[in-house]
């Protein structure tokens, strides 16, 4: 097997491995924008498993991904000195954060800096959170939060989907799609959070409060559907939508999450509609 047949079977097989959410609508892409979303997801990933690592201090993790960040901004990306930044994490830190030089390598010329781009503002704001200790006060700080850890997936989608056939999107929509996903994961994992300590619920809150937080960023999600014409993007786009509007529903009846059947249920009925 040639060398970038071979990191493309890696990277679809750690793509399915990190995320429930989005393997499944990556593989209804079409090429080259499955393997250039799947890329851009696992960059995003990396920095992301470094923020939530459980066993690494928060100095550590502020160590980390600010230098992550300051070589995403350079134009060559310099993978031997990431690679010497992660070696004496090598034990503790998975696969998909090791090797975050080799998504950048399947990512397309004429995209791959939006992705370097996005995913340096990223890792920088992912340390702001760890700095300040991921203590949430106000809305504005869930806003800042959320924007960070999701909303940049919504913007960096937006850039892929404009550079693959043109089609333009509102990036303050794509930010409350991202927000949104994200909003129904802290809604699902606010007990498990709270057990280590952390809570990404603002000062006062209520469960209520944040169950119309995260419906108010997936009516924006709804609306941003609209301005997407290609059929395959939208495809990619609804599921995950309709994953969190079914978990968001299961929350509110006292669920944790919906069931194995339920996911392939929404994924086949809207991959026939």
């Amino acid at each position: 097997m040639s060398e970038p047949k071979k990191l493309q079977k890696d990277a679809n097989n750690i793509l399915k491995q990190t995320s429930r959410t989005f393997y499944i609508p990556i593989t209804l892409l079409k090429s080259p924008l499955n393997q250039t979303v799947g890329s851009a997801y696992l960059c995003m990933r990396a920095v992301d498993e470094m923020e939530d690592h459980e066993a690494l201090d928060t100095e550590t993790k502020q160590h980390l991904l600010r230098t992550t960040s300051d070589l995403l901004r350079r134009d060559h990306f310099d993978g031997e000195a990431y690679r010497e930044l992660v070696q004496p994490y090598e034990t503790q830190l998975p696969e998909v954060t090791l090797r975050l030089d080799d998504w950048l390598l399947l990512c397309p010329d004429g995209i791959v800096d939006n992705v370097k781009a996005t995913t340096s503002m990223m890792a920088a704001g992912m340390a702001d959170w760890a700095e300040k200790g991921w203590n949430i006060k106000d809305k504005d700080d869930l806003d800042d939060y959320t924007y960070y850890v999701a909303g940049l997936v919504g913007v960096m989608l937006s850039d892929i989907w404009e550079w693959y056939d043109g089609t333009r999107t509102d990036r303050d929509l794509a930010i409350g799609y991202g927000r949104g996903l994200q909003t129904v994961n802290i809604l699902r994992n606010q007990d498990e959070d709270k057990e280590r300590g952390v809570s990404f619920v603002p000062d006062g809150w209520t469960r209520d409060d944040l169950f119309r937080y995260t419906e108010k960023n997936l009516a924006k999600a709804d609306e941003y559907m609209q301005d997407i014409n290609t059929r395959t993007i939208k495809l990619f786009c609804r599921i995950p939508l309709a994953l969190a509007k079914r978990t968001l529903k299961a929350l509110k009846e006292g669920r944790e999450k919906i069931s194995r059947d339920e996911v392939e249920t929404i994924v086949e009925d809207i991959k026939s509609d």
